[in-house]
């Protein structure tokens, strides 16, 4: 199926989507397009169809086989930006501009298992505009490591922190009763045996008992990313001073 006949991408988008490109003017969060379950000629148009309206696109949960796709089919009208590890692909029109809203957030992650996660949610919320401080591999196991990064991102004025774990899924609320910001945590599906596909690691942070925790579905880099961001942006925007004018 041929990508580079604009009226090709609509017969197959109205197959199967009707996209809703002004998501972000209405809530603050953009429509992002989830690969997985779909084919790569439906990520391709979905992502075409947004970008051209929007400026940019996002799409999670990107196989390789479908980036290469994606590059081949997309890459000679719109800039694309692959993260493998994130899985995630940022499709935008040459002539976009990015722009930055103000807000600050963190992102960290427990081990490196929880790393693809965190980079979900850290390209989730800079494509919302906002800059993301990142630090990876500060879990439980040694807590030494997680101090110097908090006093980092707390000098900085984060408006909220992405806290992503695996296994016993502990560290958010550790960091939560650290901080004076909103934390949103991430269960990972790393682990073993019971409870190892991130069962136990969600529980852990449902059970919290770190008032301001709050906590999104198993490996949701994405929620917890986009959330993070619309906090930061709302602060951001009531700290402006065309705001307080």
């Amino acid at each position: 199926m041929q990508h580079d006949e604009k009226s090709g991408n609509i017969e197959i988008i109205e197959a199967f989507a009707r996209l809703d490109v002004r998501r972000s003017e209405r809530t603050g969060i953009p429509e992002a397009v989830l690969a997985e379950g779909k084919t790569c000629d439906q990520v391709v148009a979905a992502l075409q169809r947004i970008a051209e309206k929007s400026g940019v696109a996002l799409a999670t949960r990107v196989s390789d086989d479908c980036a290469k796709a994606i590059q081949s089919s997309l890459g000679s009208k719109l800039r694309v930006a692959h993260n493998q590890v994130a899985r995630t692909v940022v499709a935008s029109r040459p002539d976009f501009e990015g722009r930055q809203s103000g807000g600050r957030i963190a992102v960290l992650a427990a081990g490196t298992s929880d790393i693809p996660a965190a980079e979900e949610a850290r390209v989730t919320a800079e494509v919302m505009g906002c800059q993301v401080l990142a630090y990876y591999d500060v879990g439980i196991a040694g807590i030494h490591r997680l101090m110097e990064p908090l006093r980092e991102t707390l000098a900085q004025d984060v408006s909220a922190i992405v806290v992503v774990a695996g296994m016993e899924g502990a560290l958010p609320s550790v960091v939560r009763g650290l901080v004076p910001v909103p934390v949103i945590g991430v269960p990972t599906s790393t682990g073993y045996g019971y409870g190892g596909k991130g069962e136990a690691a969600l529980m852990t942070m449902l059970q919290s008992c770190a008032p301001g925790l709050t906590v999104v579905n198993i490996d949701n880099g994405f929620g917890a990313g986009a959330t993070a961001a619309l906090i930061a942006n709302r602060l951001a925007q009531a700290k402006s001073p065309a705001k307080k004018d």
